[in-house]
């Protein structure tokens, strides 16, 4: 095989049986091809393969694959975006929104992208700063989401666009979503799912406590300010992609706006995002009384 990619990254985040036997198959597979491969976690069933760092990979490698979920391509992508690393998912997951080839098909897909017969797909980054600090407190690829921390209690904030007062309002809490984010939590909320190649955001309250509230899908390019109203007794949390949190106190804001970094997915030539909609999604089943 003439392979478009000699030296591959594998991304792993968990060490469980289901991962250890899909991470064999894929190296024996790449090893079998005359390729290189590297992993950034030691391996004990695996002790040949070269450990780097997942900031080497760029250097070191031409193509990096996360084995795992969604969550683990997720990892990955923030942790490669900016480096032009592109990167395939192979789903061992649940959903695979993302990670889209199988491990039972993995073989002949890989096969197909080894030789170049992929398209590309760029997806951008949000990143979060508290309290007008330059300094970042997470990086997203789905989602930055505030919610009540540690209280049953809703709790109270308000928005800001691009400076703009939008609203206020009193709720669970609030999700800012990307495309990519959008069949995740803000779907869960009543979002609407955005096209991957659509520049937008999308904000999905969280159970608000109001019958008018509703999703709203503003620029990509929008800085969005939340504040937790001095009001508030209760504290509440900010998250990027599901990652512990930063706690925010009463008066508190948070800033929310598009990363300069965007990372590169790499599909099968027949890839088709509306498919895969109907497949998680389980709509093209037949309706039964």
């Amino acid at each position: 095989m003439s392979s478009k990619f000699k030296r591959i990254a594998l991304f792993i985040r968990k060490d469980t049986p289901v991962i250890e036997n899909a991470i064999i198959q894929v190296t024996e597979f790449l090893v079998s091809q005359s390729l290189a491969v590297f992993t950034n976690e030691p391996l004990s069933f695996l002790p040949q393969l070269d450990v780097i760092s997942v900031s080497d990979f760029p250097e070191k490698c031409d193509l990096a694959i996360a084995i795992g979920g969604d969550g683990t391509l997720l990892s990955a992508s923030r942790a490669l975006s900016g480096t032009n690393l592109p990167l395939v998912g192979i789903n061992v997951g649940r959903l695979g929104f993302l990670a889209d080839l199988t491990l039972e098909k993995f073989e002949d897909q890989l096969f197909q992208i080894l030789i170049g017969n992929y398209r590309e797909d760029t997806r951008f980054l949000m990143f979060a700063t508290m309290n007008d600090s330059d300094i970042p407190i997470g990086k997203a690829m789905n989602d930055v989401i505030i919610h009540s921390y540690q209280d049953l209690r809703m709790i109270e904030f308000e928005i800001s666009i691009n400076g703009h007062f939008l609203n206020s309002q009193r709720a669970d809490g609030l999700v800012i979503a990307t495309p990519t984010g959008s069949t995740a939590y803000a779907m869960s909320a009543g979002g609407p799912i955005l096209d991957v190649d659509l520049d937008a955001l999308v904000l999905a309250s969280i159970c608000p406590h109001s019958l008018s509230n509703r999703p709203l899908v503003i620029a990509a390019d929008s800085v969005i300010d939340i504040t937790l109203s001095e009001n508030n007794t209760n504290t509440a949390m900010a998250t990027c992609d599901g990652r512990p949190g930063h706690i925010m106190q009463p008066g508190d804001s948070i800033r929310i706006q598009r990363h300069t970094s965007i990372i590169k997915l790499l599909h099968l030539d027949d890839h088709d995002h509306y498919s895969i909609l109907r497949a998680k999604l389980e709509w093209g089943k037949k309706l039964t009384c």
